[in-house]
């Protein structure tokens, strides 16, 4: 069985996060104050979040990707991921993370069935990543990427170019993957909390381009059909690869293949967009037909671009943290 949307789109990958909790507190993620977090019983319980994965699995979803907040502060993360990999017709199981946590939990993370991580890292200077975390150690990080790699992980580096904040860094982060089979993912700052001035930080993914261009050769690489919005490109002779995420200045929205499922329960056809259901009834009575068609219905109403792609920008400030990002 397939999702497909009114448009055509094979929707076979789903963001599902387990909390809306984080121990960073990213400037482009949440405001200075933090976010209004769930209660206890607000936040769906592992058993639920099971309940959906196999509905969604069951209907042609074939990865998740595990998000938070950051997933790796709840506990018993490591238990739900083992029956999360263990579904049958699921083909990847991923995760993204902060990488607070990996110096202790990326071989756990490996036995458990994960697949690839997604580390979270805007800065290789102290100052600057301290700043953009709000206090956080990048040291830390560091050593948490570092166990990823002997844990045996493929790893994605997800950097947020913000310009005046850490535009300067794009072809230290490129460098990145000169001499190491890892993948670094620069993706254009995304107006979530709506700052006045949020259009000043845009730094394009042509822009981005064009400046590795200027210091290397590369080629463009393939993607499967699992893959994220990422374009993908190889520097010559590099051991890994750069992506670009253009969310503001050429949506991907033609090729749109997930939806997203909040830590307390509601299913998101587009991360702009509004619209959604709540899933809480369905499992509360237990009526995994429901759910199901629930699930079918969110993906038959996916819209067809997000807001960002419009002249009017119609929605909602919200906090990357309380969505799955």
């Amino acid at each position: 069985m397939e999702f497909t949307d009114s448009y055509g789109r094979n929707i076979n990958y789903l963001r599902l996060s387990v909390t809306d909790r984080c121990n960073m507190r990213c400037v482009y993620c949440m405001p200075a104050e933090g976010v209004q977090l769930c209660s206890h019983n607000d936040v769906l319980s592992y058993e639920e979040l099971l309940q959906i994965a196999r509905a969604a699995v069951a209907n042609g979803i074939e990865k998740i990707r595990v998000t938070g907040g950051e997933p790796l502060v709840r506990k018993g993360i490591i238990y739900f991921l083992q029956q999360l990999a263990a579904i049958s017709g699921l083909k990847q199981l991923v995760l993204t993370t902060n990488g607070l946590a990996l110096p202790e939990m990326a071989a756990e993370l490996r036995r458990a069935g994960v697949q690839r991580l997604n580390i979270s890292l805007d800065s290789l200077q102290p100052d600057t990543f301290a700043a953009i975390t709000r206090g956080a150690d990048l040291k830390r990080v560091l050593a948490g990427i570092q166990a990823a790699e002997q844990a045996g992980f493929p790893v994605k580096i997800n950097m947020v170019v913000m310009r005046g904040i850490n535009d300067t860094e794009i072809l230290d982060f490129a460098a990145l993957t000169l001499e190491r089979q890892i993948t670094v993912r620069f993706i254009e700052y995304m107006p979530s909390l709506r700052s006045e001035d949020w259009q000043s930080r845009v730094v394009s993914g042509e822009s981005i381009l064009e400046q590795i261009g200027q210091r290397y050769s590369f080629t463009t690489e393939g993607r499967d059909g699992l893959a994220g919005p990422a374009r993908g490109f190889r520097i010559n002779g590099a051991a890994g690869q750069i992506g670009i995420i253009t969310a503001v200045s050429g949506h991907f929205c033609e090729d749109c293949n997930r939806i997203r499922v909040t830590s307390s329960g509601r299913v998101r056809g587009c991360l702009f967009s509004d619209d959604g259901l709540d899933l809480k009834p369905y499992l509360a009575s237990g009526d995994q037909d429901g759910l199901e068609a629930a699930l079918r219905r969110v993906v038959a109403c996916k819209p067809r671009q997000h807001e960002l792609a419009g002249e009017e920008q119609n929605y909602s400030t919200f906090a990357m943290a309380a969505i799955g990002g």
